[in-house]
């Protein structure tokens, strides 16, 4: 069990849906228990055993997982997650989770990596993740993936260059901070003028509403169609809706609540001094570690 936490991490950046990460990982813990006490004690090493079965169901829901994209009501980002001091647990008595079940929170998380590895093929993506985020040689990956070596190497490869085309540099986290609260003053001042010079021209804003809730099922393109569309989403919400900044897979990001209950969470990505991209996660399904109590 004491390898639970690093498979949680593992799955959760291999499928960008914790819920789906705890799923994968239960699975991968009733096949050990389904083996014979002989059976377990022939396997040299567990941990390793386990990283492969629970990579391996990963890979497997990545490859049905463009099926299941197609059949979702409008646009699919992956799933939030809080800052450790905000995960609440879904414990009736409120305690704080354990720690083995929390996902480490790095630039591996970021809102705007997990949305560029959703275009990476599933044997990319696993390559990039085992060997890149958590320095599996490419030996390894090739078993627990059916490739050679080789071919993992490509994989990573390619992968990596998709990243470096589309990934800015880092902008400090102190400066993003500053614009999101800049951005949320704007927004409640319903600053168009504001808005706008906080958005990159080419700005895009995407919403995941599942078909469960109201939300944009296209995204919204263009600073200035941006500024709009959030300034009118700021003249239709409900006088009891509160905008609060809170950290966001480990970047700065607002959620919006609703007599305190966390109804969406916003993810931004900042490059040369503006906001880039806007995600505001809104299917309930997805924002359960932020209100589970």
């Amino acid at each position: 069990m004491s390898e639970r936490r690093r498979l949680i991490n593992l799955a959760y950046r291999l499928l960008g849906s914790l819920a789906e990460a705890e799923d994968a990982v239960q699975e991968t813990y009733a096949r050990w228990y389904a083996m014979s006490r002989p059976q377990q004690e022939a396997i040299e090493t567990p941990g390793a055993w386990l990283t492969t079965v629970a990579s391996r169901i990963c890979l497997d829901l990545l490859g049905s997982a463009r099926a299941r994209r197609e059949r979702y009501v409008g646009e699919w980002i992956p799933e939030p997650l809080p800052d450790r001091a905000e995960w609440i647990s879904g414990r009736p008595d409120g305690t704080p989770a354990d720690p083995a079940d929390r996902v480490t929170l790095d630039e591996s998380v970021s809102m705007a990596f997990l949305v560029m590895l959703e275009s990476m093929t599933p044997a990319e993506r696993v390559a990039l993740i085992l060997h890149d985020v958590f320095g599996y040689s490419f030996a390894e990956v090739a078993e627990i993936a059916g490739r050679t070596s080789a071919a993992c190497r490509q994989l990573a490869s390619s992968a990596r260059r998709r990243i470096r085309a589309s990934q800015p540099p880092a902008t400090p986290t102190a400066r993003q901070a500053g614009l999101v609260r800049d951005f949320k003053k704007a927004w409640e001042a319903r600053d168009i003028s504001a808005l706008i010079g906080l958005l990159d021209p080419h700005a895009t804003a995407i919403a995941d509403g599942g078909g469960l809730v109201s939300a944009a099922l296209r995204p919204i393109e263009g600073g200035e169609q941006v500024a709009r569309y959030i300034v009118d989403l700021a003249g239709r919400a409900p006088g009891n809706v509160t905008i609060l900044e809170r950290m966001v897979n480990g970047q700065p990001g607002l959620v919006a609540q609703q007599d305190g209950v966390t109804v969406t969470v916003f993810a931004f990505d900042v490059a040369g001094g503006r906001i880039k991209h806007i995600w505001a996660i809104r299917n309930p399904d997805k924002l359960r570690p932020w209100t589970a109590r």
